[in-house]
């Protein structure tokens, strides 16, 4: 099942991904090249994710699964909060942190992203 631990590492891993705790050290914020990507919260009877995501995919994952919601004090168009309660596969949730992590990566200034894969 996957928790704030195993969540934290995956979302390390992504190329060039930093950690902050800007206002709360339950609450991870995760960026690449300056934007944000992922915020991850401890702390709570579940951990959970926010995660960016295409707006039609956001509303077929929280029709899918009762532990997706509208994005927690996020733009609830653009944001799920995932609850980390087991109900949702470890290799979904890896899927949904992937399609977030690529949102902002095919955001970026162009000069940005030739950066970030050149270094990759």
């Amino acid at each position: 099942m996957m928790d704030f631990s195993s969540a934290q590492k995956y979302l390390l891993s992504k190329n060039q991904a930093v950690q902050t705790f800007p206002q709360d050290p339950n609450v991870g914020v995760y960026k690449v090249c300056h934007k944000m990507f992922a915020t991850l919260t401890s702390g709570v009877a579940f951990a959970r994710i926010n995660l960016k995501c295409d707006p039609d995919l956001a509303l077929e994952l929280r029709a899918q699964y009762d532990a997706v919601q509208p994005g927690y004090q996020m733009n609830k168009k653009h944001w799920n909060t995932v609850i980390f309660d087991g109900s949702i596969s470890d290799e979904e949730i890896y899927e949904m942190i992937d399609h977030s992590y690529n949102l902002i990566v095919s955001n970026l200034l162009d000069h940005e992203r030739e950066r970030l894969l050149k270094n990759g």
